[in-house]
């Protein structure tokens, strides 16, 4: 199937987005994976399966592309009508358009950053450590739910911290009285455990003396030494002095810290959003958002927006505070139908009579 299309949709010229042949995962041996309609970045769109002589290699439309039918395409986007998700063929971590193509261009020249899409990944059977690796680090996300990146380089790594994983969720049940749920236990394991050992291992540029390894496959190899096999590895940097030798007793270190060093992770970010909504999604849009952990005030306004809303976000440890907060727009906010443009404003100096009530 896929070597016929490869045939089918030649390309010739170089001024055009990727052509969908041209590709090297067109093996013998490929399964089709249905993955329903979700929310895709944009900028992982990076081709098409047969229009790609129809567009520059920003996705722009060439001149002979219809005008028209482009300009009705952008406005429609730009008044926030709904429109149907595209239909995308997904290889590894790069997407390629089979039908949809103005719309995914219209979106991009607008400035959006994520688009709905009906996805169908292309995945290799063959067992070569890439393909391996691959489908590893692909069940991880799926089960942990993370949309952070974690890149390790080695077959069974991933397996390794989902295990890590289920060992956190034990505890966090143990100390809570309460089944705590894995996606859950994965998110505080992220900002608790992982997010600061990475970084101490970037501050202090242990990574340099290993070129050809992510900081995430440093991170397995003193976690499994340290916490697994209980080893008295030294790193010749202090490392050693900062990791105790029980994760958990690393996770309780890192919460108490208040220092230059590690950023306080109990703090938050406080954030409000002004939102412009089609009018026929404004309370739609309301209950969705005050259904989220994150929004603690929401309210219908008269004026130049629609809704007002309250978000407080927690701090991350390695991101800044905008990367927090675009995060949460693009992969919370404004993939909400009916939502057309947000406004976020943070607050510098705040004052909060705390015996107001509303």
């Amino acid at each position: 199937m896929i070597s016929f299309l490869k045939r089918f949709f030649s390309s010739k010229d170089n001024d055009h987005i990727s052509a969908f042949n041209d590709q090297d995962e067109a093996h013998e041996h490929v399964k089709f994976i249905d993955h329903g309609t979700k929310s895709v970045d944009l900028d992982k769109i990076i081709g098409s399966v047969g229009k790609y002589h129809d567009f520059d290699s920003r996705f722009r439309p060439k001149k002979q592309v219809s005008d028209k039918r482009f300009s009705r395409i952008k406005k429609a986007i730009h008044d926030g009508r709904q429109l149907p998700p595209v239909q995308l063929y997904q290889i590894r971590s790069d997407y390629y358009v089979l039908d949809g193509n103005h719309r995914v261009a219209a979106a991009k020249e607008l400035g959006q950053t994520r688009i709905q899409a009906d996805v169908t990944e292309l995945c290799s059977d063959s067992s070569t450590m890439e393909n391996l690796l691959y489908r590893e680090k692909q069940n991880f996300f799926q089960n942990t739910g993370l949309k952070q990146t974690i890149p390790l380089t080695e077959v069974g790594k991933y397996n390794y911290l989902e295990k890590q994983i289920k060992t956190h969720q034990n505890h966090l049940t143990h100390i809570s009285g309460q089944e705590t749920d894995f996606k859950k236990a994965a998110k505080d394991w992220y900002n608790t455990i992982y997010a600061p050992l990475a970084a101490i291992i970037t501050n202090s540029s242990l990574d340099r003396y290993f070129p050809s390894r992510t900081v995430a496959d440093l991170y397995t190899y003193i976690a499994y030494h340290r916490w697994e096999k209980n080893t008295n590895k030294r790193y010749g940097i202090g490392i050693d002095r900062l990791i105790p030798r029980s994760m958990e007793d690393f996770r309780t270190a890192m919460l108490e810290k208040n220092t230059p060093d590690y950023p306080e992770m109990k703090r938050t970010i406080t954030a409000f959003i002004m939102i412009n909504s089609t009018a026929s999604s404004e309370e739609k849009i309301i209950e969705k958002l005050f259904a989220m952990d994150e929004i603690k005030e929401i309210h219908s306004v008269h004026g130049t927006i629609d809704i007002l809303v309250k978000v407080i976000l927690q701090r991350d440890f390695l991101a800044s505070d905008a990367e927090t907060i675009a995060e949460f727009m693009d992969q919370r906010v404004r993939q909400l139908s009916g939502v057309k443009r947000t406004q976020t404003l943070i607050p510098g100096i705040s004052k909060v009579k705390e015996e107001f009530i509303l």
